[in-house]
């Protein structure tokens, strides 16, 4: 999944926490890369808990839940219907995806890279 807001997309992550940080935004789960996060006001675009105002939340099996007080919700879809399935992340098809996906493969076989 890419950034939501720059579209760079996550590298093999070194060992240790990702840098990355999850949110929601229009009930569906998004992910912030590192240098978002270094700009001003990137987590103002995100949705926020109803009940404590932070925007720590996850969405997962049709729920939206808070990180920090426990909230639960359930997500609602675009057509204002609560959702009953799990949210499908960006279908739009990438061009560059399968060159990275055999750059990745490489690395982890051992492959020389081309």
């Amino acid at each position: 999944m890419p950034c939501f807001r720059c579209g760079a997309r996550q590298t093999d992550p070194a060992r240790g926490a990702s840098p990355w940080r999850r949110g929601v935004l229009a009930d569906h789960q998004v992910l912030v890369c590192p240098a978002c996060q270094a700009t001003d006001g990137w987590a103002d675009a995100l949705d926020r808990c109803p009940s404590c105002g932070s925007a720590a939340l996850v969405c997962r099996l049709g729920d939206v839940e808070c990180r920090e007080c426990g909230h639960t919700r359930e997500a609602v879809r675009d057509d204002g219907e609560p959702r009953s399935e799990p949210v499908q992340d960006d279908p739009s098809p990438n061009p560059d995806l399968s060159q990275e996906v055999a750059a990745a493969l490489d690395r982890v076989l051992g492959r020389p890279l081309a």
